[in-house]
């Protein structure tokens, strides 16, 4: 997912979304140790999908503290 369509989410989806993305991390890095994961890559693909979505979860806040 692109930053610009996180930029359209409220802080209530991000949350969520970030939730599921360490759900997701998990679950990745368990079938890695088991050696059933086919593509490893997949983990470094989500590791940057979760510090997009903390990117933009900081700059909403930073946007609220300015008003």
């Amino acid at each position: 997912m692109k930053a610009s369509e996180m930029r359209g989410m409220s802080a209530a989806e991000l949350q969520e979304k970030l939730r599921e993305l360490k759900k997701d991390l998990f679950m990745l890095r368990m079938q890695h140790a088991t050696n059933h994961l086919d593509n490893p890559v997949k983990i470094s693909a989500v590791r940057r999908d979760i510090a997009r979505v903390k990117t933009v979860i900081r700059e909403k806040q930073l946007e609220q503290l300015r008003r």
